[in-house]
Formats: structure tokens, C-alpha cells, sequence
């Protein structure tokens, strides 16, 4: 592998997992640490990466977010089939919550309208489209709309899920990795969705290939909390193997080539 395509490999690495370790990425690549400590220095001349200590962070600020309708667009087809196969988890009677994203969005256009349902959402775009289906019982959260997401944050939202006692959350992230868990962009969305975990019996979360691993800015919850995992990465994925010995369920959805990981 030439220098190029090694770094363009290492970058790729930072943007999706936030950092990396020049010892992971010497074994990786099969290289001395040397070698990794000048394709560290320089990205971090091209100023697509930060040098720390024993390794590099990416660049780009772990809190920042892409606009929804980018990362709708990103990974569609991947979110479209992790969505349809997490409402294939939903049962007649059930009280879920589905939570605020791209792909949960998927989720909620993939339910079955002849489903008898009741869905709490802090989502108006989930409740939107919640509202098409004749069997479904949609409640929203308050709270504060997040301008441009269309999310619902705050006091109210929060409050929201203290008195509910729910079967499922479906839960969507910014990132989920094994020394992490579960991470996201935004604080106050955060603060949301770990008050919807609390109101839940069981944790499903769906996440696709390019989420795994990868750390956000703020931590929503351990690995312990979850108990399915819904996604597109491959069962060889380092981070799906070691999720699956903590005891995760993973379903994977049929991946498609260019998405492979």
C-alpha cells in the first residue's frame, strides 16, 4: 500500500472513530511506529488530524453535528433496511418509544399500518409520519424544538418519560463503540434520550456500518444498557465481534458491497 493510500486509510479511521493509537495502527498496517508517527504528522500538517499523546484525533470536532438532511442522504439505503428490519421487532400492543434520527425515521415509515401500536416520540418528523398510520397511537413529547432537526429537547422533553413505563426504545446514535458505548452529538438530545432509555424494558438500538466505533462528543450510555443492536456492519467487524461477548443481540441486515466495512 502506498503512503497515500495508507494515510487516506488512517484518515478514514479518525473521522469515524474520533482517534487512533500509534501502536493499533503500527500493527495494522504491519509498519513501524515510526513510519505511523509521519503519517501522523503529516495529516496533522494537512490539517486533517491533531497529534496527542500515543496517537491523533481527528480534526473535526467530535460535537459536530452534519444537518439532518445530509445524513439522511448519507447511508440511505443502509438506514432504509435497518429501519424495516427494526419494525419488524415491533408486536401488536406494544408501547415503544422511537427515538429522534435518520434512521429511526426509517424505522417509523416501516411500520405496518395494520399494527395496533402506541409510539411516544420527541421527533416531529417521526410524529409526522406516525400520524399515516390508521392503527397507531402517536403521543409527542414537549419541550423545545431544535431549529433545522426538528427534535424536541429541554425540561419538558425530558419529563416526558418519568411517569412511563414502555416495552422497547428504539434508540438512534452518533456513534457506539466498546469503550465508549453509546455517544452523541448534541447534550440536549442526549439528556432526552437517556430519560427514554430509563422508561424502557429493553434497548434496541440502530446504528449503521459507519457508526460503529466511532465516538461523539457526548456519552448517552454503556454498552450494558443495550440489547439489540440493528445493523449493516459485517459479523467480522472487530468492535460487532467484541459487542456480541458483552452479550449484545445483533441483527444484521444484508449489506451491500461498497458499504462493506
Amino acid at each position: 500500500m502506498s503512503a497515500d493510500l495508507r494515510r487516506a486509510s488512517i484518515l478514514g479511521r479518525l473521522n469515524s472513530a474520533g482517534q487512533a493509537s500509534i501502536t493499533e495502527l503500527a500493527e495494522e498496517f504491519g509498519l513501524s511506529e515510526m513510519t505511523i508517527r509521519r503519517d501522523l504528522e503529516a495529516l496533522e500538517f494537512e490539517g486533517h488530524a491533531r497529534r496527542v499523546r500515543g496517537g491523533a484525533i481527528a480534526s473535526q470536532s467530535r460535537s459536530y453535528e452534519p444537518p439532518i438532511i445530509l445524513r439522511g442522504e448519507h447511508e440511505h439505503s443502509a438506514k432504509a433496511r435497518i429501519g424495516r428490519a427494526a419494525a419488524q421487532l415491533l408486536a401488536e400492543g406494544e408501547t415503544a418509544i422511537i427515538d429522534v434520527g435518520t434512521t429511526t425515521l426509517e424505522m417509523a415509515k416501516a411500520i405496518d399500518p395494520k399494527l395496533a401500536l402506541t409510539v411516544i416520540t420527541s421527533s416531529l418528523l417521526i410524529a409526522t409520519e406516525l400520524s399515516s398510520k390508521p392503527q397507531l397511537r402517536a403521543i409527542v413529547t414537549g419541550g423545545v424544538v431544535r431549529k433545522g432537526e426538528l427534535s424536541l429537547i429541554g425540561a419538558r422533553a425530558e419529563n416526558s418519560f418519568a411517569d412511563l413505563n414502555c416495552d422497547t426504545v428504539f434508540l438512534g446514535v452518533a456513534g457506539i463503540s466498546v469503550g465508549k458505548g453509546l455517544t452523541e452529538y448534541n447534550l440536549e438530545d442526549t439528556r432526552v434520550k437517556q430519560e427514554a432509555i430509563k422508561a424502557a424494558s429493553r434497548v434496541i438500538v440502530l446504528a449503521d456500518a459507519t457508526k460503529i466505533g466511532k465516538v461523539a462528543f457526548a456519552n448517552v450510555a454503556a454498552l450494558k444498557e443495550v440489547d439489540v443492536l440493528v445493523t449493516n456492519a459485517s459479523p467480522a467487524d472487530k468492535e460487532i465481534k467484541k459487542m456480541k461477548e458483552l452479550g449484545i443481540d445483533v441483527i444484521h441486515v444484508e449489506p451491500i458491497a461498497k458499504e462493506g466495512k
